[in-house]
């Protein structure tokens, strides 16, 4: 399995970016938010890879981050939802706000992405939080970690951030620690974004 790929960038396209590593050009299927992060052609540049085995084909995907990765093969484990339909979501979402969406049942943040109907988009959504759920145990007693002088409404948003957190690949441990000292006036979507600052340099 190759887990990732560091070489030059010998092309771009609208969905795709190739890279020399060692003589060998490796073509990686991307979103459009990985693309946009990616270096121009002729720099080096490092992906992270999923690489996704039909019968019929064999394709590599790329990724610029963890979570975009995490996301990505999140995706592809609901049924009715294929790497083109994963990239479609992550083209138009970063992995933040997927993952917040997810956490938040918020179908209507899937509206307008190609080839995900609301149907599509509330499968999404109710398959990973019952996976999220399986994997983290019952989010509802989030508040037992917060201190008590929090608000009602940080036990909301904290609540939010840490399934989000767990979205994006995180432990509930990791994501509860990074959530729980967070200041009480804080959203959810920056919650997120302040705790994987945190998360990022324990890593």
């Amino acid at each position: 399995m190759i887990y990732s790929l560091r070489g030059k960038i010998l092309k771009k396209t609208i969905d795709s970016v190739v890279i020399d590593c060692a003589g060998v050009g490796y073509s990686c299927r991307s979103s459009l938010n990985t693309l946009a992060a990616c270096e121009a052609v002729g720099a080096e540049q490092t992906l992270l890879t999923h690489m996704h085995v039909t019968e019929n084909a064999v394709e590599l995907f790329g990724f610029a981050d963890e979570q975009e990765k995490s996301c990505f093969e999140m995706l592809i484990s609901v049924s009715g939802v294929g790497p083109k339909g994963a990239l479609a979501v992550l083209s138009s979402l970063s992995p933040q706000t997927f993952a917040l969406s997810v956490a938040a049942e918020d179908v209507a943040a899937f509206k307008g992405i190609k080839g995900v109907g609301a149907k599509t988009a509330s499968r999404i959504i109710l398959e990973l939080k019952d996976k999220l759920k399986k994997q983290s145990g019952d989010l509802g007693n989030l508040a037992d970690f917060i201190p008590k002088s929090s608000t009602q409404a940080k036990n909301s948003n904290a609540s939010e951030a840490v399934a989000a957190l767990c979205v994006l690949g995180f432990s509930q441990t990791e994501a509860v620690h990074a959530v729980s000292g967070l200041p009480s006036d804080q959203s959810a979507q920056d919650m997120i974004k302040s705790a994987l600052k945190s998360l990022s340099s324990i890593k």
